[in-house]
């Protein structure tokens, strides 16, 4: 009987070395996200929200759940204005606002880590030119100030807010507890305007709305400068 040779194991450590390199987990990270971010597209978990659910569940577990989902979907690239007024729409200005800067947090931490696990070796070898290097210190020194500032700052992307503080040294602990507090009045204007939807002549409502408009507004000029200082440089 005819039996194949072992295989060597300088053979094995090499496939292994190339199925755990940087850019071996930087491919599944981005087949990962692009894996959920197109089940969550197809499954639409706003319309499920928005019809009730989810059923036969306490109120407080309700709420729990709630934030769980939200942190899947907005690791999975959902937009959180959707989820906020939601969350708002369920459970009322209070506890939504609760359950979706749980669920902010929670899914900040879920794209950090993987992140940081998957994708910072090879990123962070493509860290060149002064604005790159520049923002990469800034987040490595200055963690918890500078990711307070990019949630407060209207129009900076969610996602790329959190894989930009997962390739730099921030630690994980300060981006969370920045994260919580600086999505806070972002995310109450959205939970107040979808509790106060059926009223939308209240003053809570109208308050939020305004809110919100001013925040789009500010997030154009601000991109706008941006932009100028960019060319300029």
């Amino acid at each position: 009987m005819h039996h194949s040779p072992p295989q060597s194991p300088g053979w094995t450590a090499r496939a292994a070395g190339v199925l755990l390199s940087p850019w071996s987990r930087l491919t599944l990270l981005v087949l990962l996200v692009g894996c959920a971010a197109t089940a969550v597209a197809l499954m639409e978990p706003q319309r499920l929200l928005a019809s009730g659910w989810p059923p036969r569940v306490s109120d407080g577990g309700a709420v729990v759940l709630f934030a769980a989902v939200y942190g899947v979907c907005t690791a999975a690239l959902l937009p959180r204005p959707v989820l906020n007024l939601a969350g708002g729409a369920l459970f009322g200005s209070q506890f939504g606002l609760m359950a979706t800067v749980a669920g902010t947090v929670l899914g900040a931490g879920i794209a950090f880590c993987l992140g940081r696990a998957l994708g910072q070796d090879a990123l962070r070898t493509l860290l060149r030119g002064r604005w790159l290097t520049a923002a990469d210190r800034q987040l490595s020194d200055h963690g918890f100030r500078s990711t307070l500032v990019v949630r407060l700052v209207p129009g900076v992307p969610f996602a790329a807010a959190n894989y930009c503080a997962a390739v730099s040294r921030m630690r994980l602990l300060p981006f969370l507890l920045a994260t919580g507090l600086g999505c806070i009045p972002n995310t109450a204007a959205y939970v107040i305007a979808g509790s106060r939807a059926a009223s939308p002549t209240s003053p809570e409502f109208l308050a939020a709305t305004g809110f919100i408009v001013l925040s789009g507004v500010a997030a154009v000029l601000v991109g706008w400068r941006r932009r100028g200082r960019v060319r300029a440089a």
